[in-house]
This record gives structure tokens, sequence and C-alpha cells, in this order.
């Protein structure tokens, strides 16, 4: 157990060394003003020793007790309250200044704090962090400085056990879905068709005709049997599977989501809340990654169910964009063989010109068993600039070259694009995704 002198022993000791000044400007002679000034030191060593001895029994016969209060997930950019509770199960009162392990990965605010723990009591702070990394954190142990019974040391303490905790990637969005569409109100986040009761291809059931329904739906011969009008109901096409393929390259590092996390950030996002949907329709889930170094690819077999959503989630919690160029031909080759059974593949990627004459052979390929749909994210860094105000000399220059590479990308995207394909800011492509997928149901094209 380390130590440190108190404040109130160092104020001692600089009063001690201004008397001891002052005593000599005084004309005392050097040799008492240096025995007077030994002894009180010695006297004053002495009793911090006592103290210390007697706190460290006091503390090793009952120490402070500590637990962490932490939510069971972590979202990337969402603040989160972390609780921690001291539980002081013996006689003495301790005075603490706690600084809690928090990992770099985290900002955080309101810390160190300092508080009093009451005999037989315990104690709770608060204080808020934010995730600004996905993946696995530690949570490690809290560092204390116990002042001692006598106040004139502090003792240094590690306390409690480092932790590990998983980042998720912001499921806000999926929770603002949720909310929305209880209320209908799923147009404020760009989402213009939803499921509708007793529309779609495959029967679910009859019912009773209720104002609305469409008279085409009526089914007379059981009508006649109940004696009122009686409609069938039918729902979108279930049992199919949603396929991501999610490009995992260099050109997915990049970082300009204004705050709101990096392109692949926003990529897992959409990507989770396409999920969410899918899943609640009745639909599988499945994903592979590309553009990984050589064995780190990750794949997630197609299940059902809103449970699959968590264990998604924990397979590509951690994965992070890597330095290899991504292989659009090879990733196709591996998805037909990790996935026979036709799907709706969503390639979630960000596009430029000069990956036409790769995509393209991909697509064709993926083409040939699946339905696909090309998600590029848009790099908002040229809208900008084509939009800045020509106040600037360099200003005109600039938003000509960012007209004319945003034109270039349109025109090449066209070249491998179909009506399904999206081409979004990292912050609208959930909605878009979202569209899309409706259209597919809706349609029966799957």
């Amino acid at each position: 157990m380390a130590f440190i002198p108190s404040r109130r022993s160092a104020q001692r000791f600089a009063l001690l060394g201004l008397a001891c000044v002052a005593a000599l400007a005084a004309g005392l002679p050097v040799a008492t003003v240096g025995g007077v000034a030994s002894a009180a030191a010695l006297v004053g060593v002495a009793a911090m020793a006592l103290d210390l001895w007697v706190s460290r029994r006091a503390w090793k016969r009952a120490p402070l007790e500590l637990a962490h209060r932490l939510p069971g997930a972590f979202a990337l950019g969402a603040p989160v309250t972390v609780t921690l509770v001291l539980t002081n199960p013996g006689p003495r009162r301790w005075r603490v200044a706690l600084f809690d392990g928090v990992d770099p990965a985290f900002d955080f605010d309101g810390m160190p704090q300092q508080l009093r723990v009451a005999p037989a009591s315990e104690a709770r702070l608060q204080y808020r962090v934010t995730a600004r990394r996905r993946g696995l954190v530690h949570m490690g142990t809290a560092q204390l400085r116990v002042r001692s019974l006598g106040g004139s040391v502090e003792m240094l303490i590690a306390l409690g056990r480092p932790q590990p905790l998983r980042v998720y990637p912001n499921f806000a969005a999926l929770m603002r879905y949720t909310w929305l569409a209880g209320d209908r109100r799923l147009a404020q986040i760009g989402v213009k068709t939803y499921a509708q009761r007793g529309l779609g291809t495959d029967f679910r059931q009859l019912a009773e005709y209720l104002p609305g329904d469409p008279v085409r739906h009526i089914d007379w011969k059981a009508s006649l049997r109940q004696g009122k009008p009686i409609v069938r109901q039918y729902q979108d096409d279930r049992d199919q599977c949603v396929f991501f393929l999610l490009d995992c390259g260099r050109r997915m590092r990049a970082d300009e989501a204004g705050g709101e996390g990096s392109h692949f950030d926003q990529l897992l996002n959409a990507m989770m809340l396409l999920s969410y949907v899918a899943l609640k329709d009745g639909d599988e889930v499945g994903a592979l990654t590309f553009g990984h170094a050589p064995g780190q690819q990750r794949r997630f077999a197609p299940r059902k169910g809103l449970a699959s959503l968590n264990a998604l989630m924990n397979r590509l919690h951690d994965v992070e964009p890597s330095l290899a160029h991504s292989d659009y031909l090879l990733a196709a080759q591996e998805l037909l063989r990790a996935q026979p059974k036709r799907a709706l593949v969503v390639v979630l990627t960000n596009f430029r010109g000069e990956d036409v004459a790769e995509l393209r052979p991909a697509l064709r390929l993926l083409r040939t068993r699946h339905l696909v749909i090309v998600a590029s994210l848009r790099e908002q860094v040229l809208d900008q600039l084509a939009a800045q105000p020509l106040r600037q000399a360099q200003a005109p220059a600039e938003a000509a070259v960012a007209h004319l590479l945003a034109q270039q990308r349109r025109d090449a995207f066209r070249q491998i694009a179909d009506t399904l394909s999206v081409d979004a800011t990292p912050q609208q492509l959930g909605a878009a995704l979202v569209n899309r997928y409706h259209a597919v149901k809706r349609a029966g094209t799957l």
C-alpha cells in the first residue's frame, strides 16, 4: 500500500520551514534553530508513521468494498451513467477521493469525486461516459486516495477488478424507428413505406370486414356461411432471407459524419436498422464481411427471430475497416458458396468511379442467383464543397471541382446500378434501405 503526505501535513511542514527562516532572520543561532526544527520534524514524521500504522490496521480489518452498476450494453456515441457503490462494513469513517479506471475509448465527465463513507453504510456516486470506439473495452480498477484516520497521510489503494465491456453500434436509430412505427410517423425519418395490415401476397387469415378493407378481398363463400362480410387478409412473403455483404476495406475508414461516428459506424447503424425490420417481418438475416486481411473475415449464418439481432451485434460489434483492398469478385464468389438459397443481397460499400471494372462482374455473378441491392455511401464533403458560399478566392475552383467529381461519380454509378440501388449520405442510408426492402416485399420480386 503506497502513501503520500496529506495536504495538512504538507502545510505543517511548510509552516515549520517558514518559522525556521523567520528565526534565522531574527538572529537566532543556526545550531539552535536546526536542533528545534529537527526535533519538530522527527515528531511530525513519527506522528505520521503512527497514524499510517493505525489506519492500515483499521483498513485491513474492514476495507471498503466497491461495486459497479453498469448498463447491460454500451452504444457508440450514447451517453451512459455509471454508478459506483462504496460499502463500509467497519466502525471507522473514511474520507475518499476516487477516480474510476475508465477505458481510453470513453469520454467521461464527473471524475474524480470526493466523498465520506460513514461506518456500517454505503455511499453512491455517479458519472457519465460516452463511448467513442466500438468493440471490447475494459473498465479498470478504481484508484482511491484514502485519508488516514489522523489526516496526516493519504493511502493510495487500487480497488475493484477490471471488467470487460462491449460497445455496440449506436442503436438509437433502431429505437426511434420502433417508436415512430407504433405511431405511423416513420416519414419523420425518411421511411416512406411500411407493411400495412391485411395487404401482401401470402394468405394470412379470414377476418370480419371493416370499413376501408378492399372489396376485392371479400371471401363470398365465407360471408354466406357467417351471414356477414368476411375478407381474406394477406401478409408479405415471409421466411425469405436478407443477406448483407459488408465492405470492410480501406475506403470505409473515412470519418466525416459530423460527430455521429465514421462512415463504417453509420454503415453498421443502417445495417442493424434493416436487420431489425427484416427480422420483425419474419425474414432471415445473414452477413458476410470482405475487404479484411486474410483470416479476419466474419460470417453470420442466416437466422430468424428478433433475438437474432443481438447475436448479429455480438458477431460484428468489434469489426473495424482494414487497410486492405476490397475484392468484390472474390466476395461475390464466397457469398454464393455461403448462401446457395435465393436471397436479397445488400452490398454495403463506398463506391468510387474506378470500382466499375471490379464491381460490375461481381454484381453480374450475384444476380445469377440473388436479388441484389447496391447500397453506397455518398461522401458529404463533395456536397459541402459544391454548396459553399463563393466568398473566398479559392471557393469557385473548389465548387467546380466538387461538381465535376460528383457528376463523374453519378455517371459511373449508373453503369452498375439498377432501380433497387441506393446512393445516400450516411445519415440517410438506413431509411433508404428500409424503403427499398419494403418495395421488394410489396412487389413480391424476391
